[in-house]
C-alpha cells in the first residue's frame, strides 16, 4: 500500500511547491508595480524583467 501512496504523495508535494512558486512570483510582480515609477527604473523594472521572461520562454522546448 505504501508503494502506491509514495508516488501520489510526491506528485502532490511537487504540484504544491510549483504553486507556491507561481503566487510568491505574482506577489513580487504586485509589490514591484506599487513601488514609484523612480525606484522601478533604479531597479531596472521592467526592462530585466521582460528580458527574463523572454529568456525562460525561449529555453522552454
Amino acid at each position: 500500500m505504501g508503494i502506491v501512496i509514495a508516488p501520489i504523495l510526491s506528485a502532490l508535494q511537487h504540484y504544491r511547491r510549483k504553486i507556491k512558486a507561481r503566487r510568491d512570483h505574482i506577489r513580487t510582480e504586485r509589490l514591484i508595480g506599487s513601488l514609484p515609477r523612480s525606484i522601478q527604473k533604479d531597479i531596472g523594472w521592467p526592462d530585466v524583467h521582460a528580458k527574463r521572461l523572454a529568456d525562460r520562454w525561449k529555453s522552454i522546448p
